[in-house]
């Protein structure tokens, strides 16, 4: 019986390849891999040997089970993607949960993760996390993903996306989930690495001014307080505006998108009224 090894790529700067990991590649059989013309890169790189075969979203069905197959006949067989940690947002859980039933052993090589790496410098809460994966491009599964990230009590929520959407799914975080803390992370590990931290509001506003903005793939962070009930029906909408506003030190119009959004049993219509009697009495 063969060995899966299960290799992370670098994602950007090649010295983060590790020794073990360009070791096991040049012992494996096979490697299997996303695109020959990306991995040849990598291995030309560190004169590795080793025969590719593809293995991507659009065959890793029918592919995997001669992959194991292969693995029961004794050959060592390496899997990797493009950039990073496969499985991430990149083809392997179909052939990892294969090998994993005929009980073929699956070792990891690690290194490179898009999502660890931007977690580790966001300065957002690191104690509890989710990564959804790429944004939907559907409307409908968009919605879904605001409407879940709104009301997590995780600490950050993580999204990739790709630099042709970046502005837009800004725009739309801006809309969905007001207030929020993000960290906009482009070209990670490469010479033009950088970061954007800071309110919502204020990341979206540089980014548009931002010639490079559509450069690169992104990962996007975010922090947000989750929507939540609220449990003292004596504590007045006008209250809670006015909470939003000095604890977030925002409008008046951004507060009453917050509290809308914050208490999941408050309408938008009775918030919007109690803006107006706050405004009223501010006035006076």
């Amino acid at each position: 019986m063969g060995t899966l090894f299960v290799v992370a790529t670098p994602i950007g700067n090649l010295d983060d390849f590790s020794p073990r990991a360009i070791e096991t590649l040049k012992q494996s059989d096979l490697i299997l891999v996303e695109d020959t013309r990306q991995t040849i890169k990598l291995l030309n790189h560190f004169d590795i040997k080793t025969k590719m075969v593809s293995y991507h979203k659009y065959n890793e069905k029918e592919r995997a089970n001669e992959v194991v197959n292969d693995l029961k006949q004794g050959k060592n067989i390496s899997l990797v993607s493009d950039a990073g940690t496969p499985c991430i947002s990149d083809p392997g859980y179909i052939l990892i949960k294969k090998a994993r039933e005929e009980n073929i052993n699956v070792i990891g090589i690690p290194g490179p993760s898009a999502v660890t790496t931007a977690l580790s410098v966001s300065g957002l809460d690191s104690s509890s996390f989710t990564f959804y994966g790429f944004v939907p491009t559907i409307t409908k599964d968009k919605k879904q993903l605001f409407h879940e990230i709104r009301h997590s009590k995780v600490k950050t929520k993580i999204v990739y996306e790709s630099p042709k959407r970046i502005l837009k799914l800004l725009e739309e975080v801006k809309e969905e989930i007001p207030g929020c803390i993000v960290c906009v992370c482009n070209e990670l590990t490469k010479v033009h690495e950088h970061a954007i931290y800071g309110k919502i509001n204020d990341v979206y506003e540089k980014m548009v001014i931002d010639s490079n903005a559509q450069k690169g793939e992104y990962v996007v962070l975010i922090s947000n307080e989750p929507v939540i009930k609220v449990e003292n029906d004596n504590v007045s909408l006008e209250a809670l505006i006015i909470n939003e506003m000095k604890n977030k030190n925002c409008t008046l119009k951004d507060a009453v998108k917050l509290v809308a959004d914050k208490f999941d049993e408050v309408s938008k219509k009775d918030v919007y009224n109690a803006s107006l009697n706050l405004k009223k009495m501010l006035d006076n």
